[in-house]
């Protein structure tokens, strides 16, 4: 029996190797850009659901890892092309107003739901390629980790902003101010964030 398998960790790696699929084919539904009219409502399931997934890793105690070094897992999975797709489906309400650090700082900033939505990913695919390389014990550590240092956050500022999309898609009273407003953020030109490194 394993150390993974001992500490009850292959089981907590196999689910949440299914919500790391499970947002992956989301991300891929919506940046083909065919049901665009379903893409905040996808997006807004695949990134809740993620958050939950990610609030049991932050509750667990510290996983660590078997080895001192990470294990060479290979190149990192490109992810510029559902960047971009996504970056052009979301169009002009893809920029918001996000905050540097709520507790230390509380300074403005802007932010990019697709870069969110990508860094987040990219963070997910380097600990699922040590899972498919059977390294669990590394997988949930990477998980874990990039969780409460990046992607936790990052998921947490798209989730709020995804619901904020769509309640002002369902609940603005005018119609033909909210098909104003709309016709306005799909056509402003905004400028092209920079890559996310994956």
């Amino acid at each position: 029996m394993t150390e993974v398998q001992e500490d009850g960790w292959g089981q907590l790696a196999h689910e949440m190797h299914a919500e790391v699929v499970a947002y992956l084919a989301s991300l891929e539904e919506v940046a083909s850009g065919e049901a665009p009219e379903a893409a905040l409502p996808v997006l807004l399931l695949a990134v809740g659901q993620l958050c939950a997934a990610g609030a049991r890793l932050g509750a667990l105690v510290d996983v660590v890892p078997e080895e001192r070094f990470e294990p060479d897992s290979g190149p990192d999975t490109d992810l510029e092309r559902i960047r971009a797709s996504l970056h052009a489906q979301l169009g002009g309400l893809d920029t918001y107003c996000d905050l540097e650090d709520p507790v230390l700082s509380g300074e403005v900033t802007s932010g990019s739901l697709s870069a969110d939505l990508v860094s987040v990913a990219a963070d997910l695919c380097h600990a699922l390629d040590h899972y498919r390389a059977d390294n669990l014990t590394e997988a949930m550590w990477w998980w874990q980790f990039s969780y409460l240092s990046s992607w936790g956050e990052r998921a947490a500022s798209a989730l709020r902003v995804l619901q904020a999309l769509l309640a002002h898609v369902r609940l603005d009273a005018d119609d033909e101010q909210v098909m104003e407003a709309e016709m306005a953020a799909l056509h402003q030109v905004d400028e092209e964030p920079a890559p996310v490194q994956a």
